[in-house]
Formats: C-alpha cells, structure tokens, sequence
C-alpha cells in the first residue's frame, strides 16, 4: 500500500512514497538492524522502520531514485526473503497480511518437523552418551550418525545464520549456537574418526550429544514463538471481519444488494434487524437500539431515530433503519481502528535480549581467546594436536549452553506456571515487559465491572412485579435486567396484554388490570405524568420511571456493578507499586461510581478507543511503562499501543489476539499474579545470565591455561547447563499473591 507525502524541503514536484513490504526469516534484533541498514544503503530509500513481531518494513523512498522492487531486492540481499506477490504492484494491506500468514505456516510447519527429528535423534544419543562407552565402536559409530543427522539438519537453520550473522558483522544468538554446536560436532567427528581408524585403549572425547540438544532446545524455542507471532496479524484480520461484505443499497425507494467495497459516501442503506451496519453515517429513517460496544466497550445498546450517528461493524437490533452514509471502507471508525491496532504493534520497543546484547561482545572474545590459546601453545612449543586440544577446551567450555538455556527456561517455566493458574503470556517478550510496569490502565465495562446491567435499585416487591411483568413484552437489555432482578427475588410475573413498544422510550401495558407505563422521564411527561425533579437514584445507574393508572409510582435502576474482587486486585497492585488508572468510554458520573467503589482515584471518561490508544502513549513518551487491560473490540488499540495489552478471558477474540497476556479465568484478580509472576520470572532469567557469564568468565581462561581438557571442559558445560535448568524450575515453587473474590 502507498501514501505519497511531499519530502521537506524539496520541489514539490517530487515527492516521497511509504510502501510496507512483508520480510520473512528475521528471528531477533539484530535481524531487524540488518535489514534496516541494507534498506538505507539504497540511494532513494530515506527511512527504515522494520518490525519484527509483524515481520514488516516500512520505507519511504523517492520514485524517482527507486522503486518497492529495489527495496525487496536489498533486503534479499541481506538474507532474507519478500514474497513475489507483495512486490508486484498491486499488493494491499490485505495481501501483505495473507502473505505474511502463508510464510508463518510454513515456517512453522518446517520447525515443526525439525523438532520432531531433532527430539527423535537426540533422545537415544542423550541415553548412549550416558553409556560411557560401554558400546564400544558401535556406540561411536552411533553417536557419530545421530549427531550428525541434528547438527547437519534441523541444525543448519543456526549454523547458517551465525555465519551470516557474522558476515554483517553483527553476532547474535545465532552465533553463539552455531559456535557451540560447531565445536561440539567438528571436535567429536576429528575424535571419532582417529579412534575408528586405530582403536585404543580408552574411548574417544565426544560432545555429539551437547551439540544435539542446544539445536532441540533452541529449536523448541523458536517453534513457540513462531507460532506466537503468526497470532498478530489476527487482531487486524479479525476487526476487519467485523464489517458486513454485502450491504442493501437503496435506489429509487427500492434496495439492491451491493459489495460493502463499492459503498461511498453519499449513498443510501437499508440496515435491517439483526444486521451489522456497512459504513459510517447518519439515521434518516427508523428507529431502533444498536449494540456499540466494539466502539464503546459498554453493555447498553445505543437507541437510534432520525439524526443519530452510526458506525460501521456495529450490530442493529430490533429496529430497521435508513442510513446515509458519510465514511465507507478505509474510512470508517472501524478500519481505522485496524489501522491503530496494526500501527501500535509496529511501534512496539525493540524486545530486550540480554543474551543478543552479550553476544555482541562475547563471540569475538571467545573467537579471539580460542585462536590466541592455538598461536601460544603452538609457538611455545607444544605440538599442533596438543595446541588443537586447548583451543577444542576453550571453545567448548565457551558453548553457549546455559547462556542459550539461561532465557528460554526461565520463560517454558514461567509461562508453564502462568497457564496452571490462568495466566497466558504469548510471548517470552510479554513475561519481560509485564515485570517492569509502573502504570496500568484499565476499561470500565468487563475489566472493573461485571460486564452485564443487573437490577441495583428497586421499588417494593408488589411495583417490581408489576413493573417486570410489563418489561417481560420488551427485549431491550434494560428490561431484561429488571425481569432477571424481579426473578432472583423469587416474585411470580403475570403476561402483559395490550402492550405497545416506544423503542428508545418505555413500554406502555396492562398489567392485572392497571395501565402500566415504564421508561424514561420525557415518555412519562408525554404521557402526562408528573415526575419528580429530584429523585434519590443510584450514581451511574439507568433509572426507569413508572406510572401506574397515569399516576407516577417509582423508579428501577438498572447499572453494571463492580466485578467481584476487583477492590481486592487494585489494593494488591498498588502493594506491588503499580498505579491503576480508569480509561473507559462511559459518562463521567458512571466512570466515577465505579472507580469510587473499587479504589481507583484517577478517571479519564468519554473517551473513544484512539483516545484511550492515544493517553496510553502519551504515558509511554513521559517515559512511564504501561500495561493496558480490556476485553473489547474497543480496547484494541490501546491495548497494542501499551508496553504490554492484557485481555480478559472472557472478552472478545479481538481483545485477546491484541494482547500480550490473557487472563483466562477469575478477570481483573489474576493481574496482580500475572504481575508478580513475570517479576520472578524476569528475575530468575538475570540470575541464570550471571551465573552463565561467571561460568564463562572463570572457565575461559582456565581451559587456555590448558588445566581443563575437553572432557572436563564437557563436563562442566553439562553441570553449568543443568544448574540453569535447576534455578529456572524453581520458578514452580514461587510464591505468588492470589486476590481471593468477596
């Protein structure tokens, strides 16, 4: 897709073109660094923004000097691929999305299968290398051809990319595996090539199996998160589905079924009950309640007539309308809050790979240290297998084992943890950033509250009778509430007669022989009835009146009350040092009644989910870390533009696919477990990444001291890794805050 904007400062004659172009096969920051500096060594290529949770670059180049073809052709020259239809000129956001999906797959299905061999093989070679060459020549022979089928196979994906990592000059995790299972396999095959030539009396030093299981390892790894990337796109896709393909499109008093695409503004549309509307616009005909809660977020349908403002993807209830339009396709609220949803997961922070971040200057340490060991003991005298074996012990105590480990164990762990107790984090990067957040900002409706209107103030039990009876003729929510309330206090209703329906105003019946009237203050003074100006009403509620024989008889309130244990989960995070903040597109006195009743002394109302996105990173540019949790349609955006979106469980699919985190079950009570569960995760990885790096740092030298052989060298990279895997288990045992419901 394209957007021409003029370049400042130049002839306005030429001007400057943003193109989004698909990049597959980056698997960290240093990927994304890659791709970016081979874009910008392109003349006409002015900017490089590249995402790596989305796998797309964003560039702006000049059409004069190069094209979208130049652009995909510099990223393949860094390594990576741009799939033929997204450079073909005619692709769009929707075709860049399903080509990014079909590259996922793949991808995920070719991890997938190497797993499998991978798990398959290194298991038996695990159990042989135990054996202590008591199988002899057939135990080495063994070794030698299940190592090899790991490391020449499902391993290749890392050895190449350490090379090319190291070809541009920027190591990464990739480097250090390639390394490790480099030194591990090319040591043990020279081992058991002498030894199969002329058997001797003690059995050769092999590391086939430490080389097999980092690439199982690292390799379980990238196969979660592949899978949790190809995830991202969903939130967009499936906003995007929410609005109708066909829409009836009125001419000449007669309405005909058009594509929603061919839709522009000025047209007319007949929106029937039980339909979602096509496009933004206005109500010129009909009357009816329409559900806005992928905009708003709130229970309560809207009533619409003649005038109201709709919007496109929300759902029309009970009442057929007559719509003019004023936005269709790409500019309707809905697509735009597709387009903030996808821009805020673009603009994420790069994730923080402690371990990346130490390769940078680990690997051509080690490089350096291992060839120095060779030049010393060669030049100092000492034969070229001897000077061989010590520069072999360097780089095999520098296998990055535990470094490798130190991360992914940690998060298998804590996120193992986080589902047992309803907690799902998407991501490695979401346990991370969840540990570090000082603010969160939280919806109204379903995250603090229950998500559906009950009946919180009512008139004595012979009126509520009376009143539920009439409401029971009505489907409107409201009435619903007060059948639903009138119900659980065990009252018996009677069937209405001669009932008559004002939509968006009351419900006039007879109810035992009294002419009953329920609704709003103005269908009661229409009818002449007398309503009193002040009225001791609930705050936040939605109050409806009641006359009974033209005479005024009370009122029932109707609201959504506080979620069960969300005053317990705001006191925990403020004991853990986060700030709650209410973010929520109901009025300001209903957004106050609940913060009031759950502890939160910061409300911002009246918002629309760009404002809720747009205050989100507002904090995030004050320098504040910021979590955002909903569960709508209308969250999205804010929930992507956070550091880290959490979604209720019981929310929408939009939400979740949004989010970084999902708590599955008990709502708003398990964030403060989530969040104290990512802070001991986060914490054990820092534990196992020093430990790692001491190890290295003790060892190193040692070995080029030439006092550890390859053996021992072997065996305290095995005693380093498992130590890893020991701290990183302990994480089961973690003692977690649990917000019991009141």
């Amino acid at each position: 897709m394209a957007n021409p904007t003029l370049e400042p400062g130049r002839d306005q004659v030429a001007a400057l073109t943003t193109i989004d172009l698909p990049v597959l096969g980056m698997t960290c920051a240093a990927c994304v660094r890659r791709v970016e500096r081979a874009a910008l060594a392109v003349p006409g290529i002015t900017s490089a923004d590249v995402n790596l949770p989305l796998s797309r670059a964003r560039f702006v180049i000049d059409p004069e000097r190069t094209s979208i073809a130049g652009a995909a052709a510099a990223i393949r020259a860094a390594g990576y691929d741009v799939p033929a239809d997204a450079i073909d000129g005619s692709s769009t956001g929707g075709a860049r999305l399903a080509a990014i999906e079909r590259a996922h797959v793949d991808e995920t299905a070719g991890l997938r299968r190497d797993a499998i061999l991978a798990i398959a093989a290194t298991a038996p070679l695990l159990a042989i290398a135990m054996s202590h060459a008591a199988l002899g020549t057939a135990g080495v022979i063994a070794q030698l051809a299940l190592g090899s089928i790991v490391v020449l196979g499902p391993g290749m994906r890392y050895l190449r990319a350490g090379i090319r990592a190291v070809r541009h000059k920027s190591p990464d995790m990739n480097t250090l595996v390639a390394l490790g299972v480099g030194a591990a396999w090319l040591s043990s095959l020279v081992a058991a090539a002498r030894w199969l030539a002329d058997p001797g009396h003690h059995a050769p030093d092999l590391y086939f199996e430490a080389g097999a299981a980092i690439v199982t390892f690292v390799m379980l790894g990238k196969l979660l998160e592949a899978r949790a990337r190809s995830r991202l796109a969903d939130a967009v896709r499936g906003l995007l589905s929410l609005a109708p393909a066909t829409a009836r499109r009125l001419v000449a008093g007669a309405d005909h079924e058009v594509d929603a695409s061919e839709l522009v503004a000025g047209d007319v549309i007949l929106v029937r009950p039980g339909e979602r509307i096509a496009a933004d616009g206005t109500v010129t005909e009909g009357h009816s309640s329409v559900d806005e809660a992928m905009l708003t977020g709130e229970a309560m349908p809207v009533d619409k007539a003649e005038g109201a403002p709709v919007y496109a993807g929300t759902l029309n209830h009970h009442g057929a309308l007559t719509i003019r339009i004023a936005r269709a396709g790409a500019d309707t609220s809905l697509a735009r809050i597709a387009r903030a949803v996808e821009d805020a997961q673009g603009t994420k922070a790069p994730i923080a790979r402690l371990a990346d971040r130490v390769s940078a200057v680990f690997v051509p340490i080690v490089l350096a240290i291992a060839a120095g060991t060779f030049v010393a003991w060669f030049v100092g005298g000492a034969s070229a297998t001897i000077a061989i074996e010590r520069m072999v012990a360097v780089l095999v105590i520098a296998c990055p084992c535990a470094l490798g480990l130190a991360t992914p164990a940690a998060v298998a762990v804590g996120t193992a943890r986080g589902a047992e107790l309803g907690i799902l984090f998407r991501s490695g990067a979401a346990l991370e950033v969840a540990s570090r957040i000082e603010v969160v900002c939280l919806d109204k409706t379903g995250t603090l509250t229950a998500g559906t209107p009950s009946l919180v103030s009512a008139p004595e039990p012979e009126l509520l009778r009376v009143v539920a009876s009439a409401e029971q003729a009505s489907e409107h929510p409201i009435a619903r509430a007060i059948v639903d309330g009138a119900k659980a206090r065990g009252l018996v209703l009677e069937r209405p007669t001669e009932v008559t329906v004002e939509p968006g105003a009351g419900i006039t019946a007879t109810v035992g022989g009294q002419r009953v009237l329920v609704g709003t203050r103005g269908f009661l003074a229409l009818a002449g009835v007398d309503v009193p100006a002040v009225l001791d009403t609930p705050p936040g509620a939605t109050v409806s009146y009641v006359a009974i024989d033209g005479k005024f008889a009370g009122f029932a309130a109707v609201a959504d009350p506080p979620a069960p244990g969300a005053r317990e989960a705001i006191a925990a995070l403020r004991a853990l040092g986060v700030e709650p903040v209410m973010l929520t597109g109901d009025r300001e006195e209903a957004a106050r009644w609940i913060a009031d009743a759950v502890g939160i002394t910061e409300v911002q109302a009246n918002l629309r989910p760009t404002e809720k996105a747009a205050i989100v990173v507002a904090r995030r540019t004050a320098g504040q870390r910021v979590a955002m949790v909903g569960d709508g349609i209308n969250d999205a955006p804010a929930l992507a533009a956070a550091d880290v979106g959490v979604a209720l469980g019981s929310g929408t699919d939009i939400a979740e696919k949004a989010a970084d985190v999902t708590l599955l079950r008990g709502g708003i009570t398990l964030l403060p477990t989530a969040v104290s569960l990512a802070r001991a995760t986060l914490h054990t990885i820092r534990r196992n990444l020093a430990a790692a790096s001491i190890y290295n740092v003790v060892c190193i030298p040692i070995a080029a001291a030439g006092l550890l052989s390859p053996v021992l060298a072997s065996v305290a990279m095995s005693l380093s890794s498992v130590s890893v895997l020991l701290s990183s288990l302990g994480l089961r045992r973690a003692r977690l805050p649990v917000v019991t419901k009141s």
